[in-house]
């Protein structure tokens, strides 16, 4: 009876170039079979020059594959039935004057952003307002409630986005991070649909 091997693809993985792929980079193995480690081993596909940024590597390649290789072994398959292999070159380091000219372009409009959001809202009459509901007193400027609000939105901001440079401040992911998650997964998808270039590729002998 054929021992039974468990696979389970990533779902992306990122690799360099001219680099070989071998089973365990792409997929977990699980079996009890003495095979295993050269089962890891396996090479499914070689990166080439002609690969661009994406690979995509299909599970029916991969199982007809390791069943000419093994024909004493079964292969069942768990989870995702691709494997996008994102390739990195090398890159240069990021220039400082392009970051700084980045960070600054960005610094003025979130400031902006907020200065005409509290134009749009009235946010300084309101402040004002609020200092004669207070003190019964008039003052353009009543810095007192002005201040703290100002410290209080940048504060605000660090938390919302739970972070602070590198550091985070709790394990819970700010919106940012879902929002560029659920990005990743409509990129995914989409190359999966429509850039799958392996259907006529096939796995080194």
């Amino acid at each position: 009876m054929a021992e039974i091997v468990y696979l389970r693809l990533k779902k992306s993985i990122e690799l360099s170039v001219m680099q070989q792929v071998q089973l365990k980079d792409i997929a977990y193995i699980s079996t009890s079979s003495p095979k295993k480690r050269k089962l890891e081993y396996t090479p499914i596909y070689r990166i080439t020059k002609k690969d661009k940024n994406i690979v995509i590597i299909d599970s029916f390649i991969i199982i007809d594959h390791l069943n000419n290789v093994y024909d004493d072994l079964e292969f069942q398959l768990i989870g995702p039935t691709q494997t996008i292999i994102r390739i990195n070159k090398s890159k240069k380091s990021p220039s400082i004057v392009l970051v700084s000219c980045v960070w600054l372009l960005l610094f003025i409009g979130a400031a902006m952003t907020i200065m005409n959001f509290h134009y749009d809202v009235s946010m300084q009459e309101v402040q004002q307002r609020l200092h004669y509901l207070l003190t019964g007193e008039n003052n353009d400027y009543p810095l007192w409630i002005q201040i703290p609000y100002s410290f209080g939105l940048g504060i605000g901001m660090l938390l919302f986005f739970n972070h602070w440079f590198n550091k985070r401040f709790n394990e819970e992911p700010s919106p940012l991070e879902v929002e560029i998650y659920n990005y990743q997964q409509d990129l995914d998808n989409y190359v999966n649909h429509h850039e799958n270039k392996l259907n006529d590729t096939k796995p080194p002998t």
